[in-house]
């Protein structure tokens, strides 16, 4: 969960900076600070929130000092307020010399210099809010907990995992996709496994089979046409690709290992979650792969998601290396 700093005392500041690097998570604890302030019908007449590009000084303040209509505060919010602290860091300073008693001023930015003699004196008068980075282990408790809050919805811990999986560790897409799955669960109050495969990850599963059948049959062209067919079809693929191809890779790897302990392909499947009509055709890809190979592309699988998370690489390029890696390593093994 995200971590915040804690402002010096339970009182109401006028004046508080919430900063952190994901923009999701920033976003969602100023619509909390707003909540507590204001009520949904007072802020037409008691927020102020201009584009940190456009707003002036002279009318932040001037907003700052009006006293409030039908509210108990007058609010000035500005977002991504980079600029404008850069700008204005002298007026600001000494605007908390004196600030207003009636307003209060809200500002979120990426990032924020605490060695700063504004950061001192910000943190002096008002309420520096810290919103901490999220890893990966903690998005499936994250996940479940946004799910209860916001949709009153139980998802168990398989399921949220599930869905990182699938979805990836961005907690902003992650909550867009519960949200997509609460309305397909609707009026029921719980998302199951199934669901998540079908609203979220049956044809980018369906996609990533068909990819790795085309390769196994020694054709390269269209494995790669129908990669490059995913990302142009849905700009979100470069988001779940890698999860999608994961996935799958998991569940051969671990039939594999299953099938090479004595347990029957049929079983093996079966315990894989593999069931129906799709098991002769996942058995099939299966027989054809070792299990170094299969732990190879999870590795490289691997190594491509922190490419992504550093900027190393883009979800295209990538994978089309993979797929043409992995087309490669078939072709010489058979």
């Amino acid at each position: 969960m995200a971590k915040k700093a804690a402002a010096k005392s339970d009182k109401q500041s006028g004046f508080y900076v919430i900063f952190g690097e994901n923009p999701f998570l920033v976003s969602k604890e100023c619509e909390k600070m707003l909540n507590s302030i204001l009520q949904p019908d007072q802020r037409a007449m008691a927020l102020y929130e201009p584009k940190a590009e456009d707003a002036r000084i002279a009318d932040v303040l001037d907003e700052l000092r009006t006293l409030p209509f039908l509210a108990p505060k007058r609010v000035v919010l500005i977002k991504d307020a980079e600029p404008f602290v850069k700008a204005n860091t002298e007026q600001l300073e000494a605007y908390l010399d004196d600030p207003s008693p009636s307003g209060i001023l809200i500002l979120t930015v990426t990032s924020w210099d605490k060695r700063t003699r504004f950061h001192k004196k910000a943190q002096a008068v008002g309420a520096l809010i810290e919103i901490a980075k999220m890893y990966s282990n903690q998005m499936p408790a994250y996940l479940a907990a946004y799910a209860q809050q916001t949709h009153g919805i139980r998802l168990d811990v398989q399921c949220s995992r599930f869905l990182v999986e699938l979805v990836g560790d961005d907690p902003g897409r992650l909550c867009s996709e519960m949200d997509k799955l609460a309305i397909y669960v609707a009026p029921q109050k719980t998302v199951t496994f199934q669901d998540i495969e079908h609203l979220v990850g049956k044809n980018r599963m369906f996609d990533a089979f068909g990819i790795i059948d085309s390769i196994n049959a020694g054709q390269i062209a269209p494995a790669l046409d129908r990669l490059r067919n995913m990302f142009e079809s849905d700009k979100s693929t470069e988001y779940t690709v890698v999860g999608a191809f994961g996935y799958h890779f998991r569940r051969l790897f671990r039939a594999k290992a299953l099938m090479e302990k004595g347990v029957s392909p049929q079983e093996a499947a079966t315990k894989t979650g593999v069931f129906g009509y799709f098991q002769k055709d996942f058995l099939r890809q299966v027989s054809q792969m070792t299990l170094t190979q299969i732990a190879n592309i999870m590795a490289e699988l691997g190594k491509i998601d922190f490419g992504l998370k550093t900027g190393q690489t883009t979800a295209p390029v990538a994978m089309e290396r993979l797929i043409t890696n992995v087309f490669l390593m078939q072709k010489t093994h058979n």
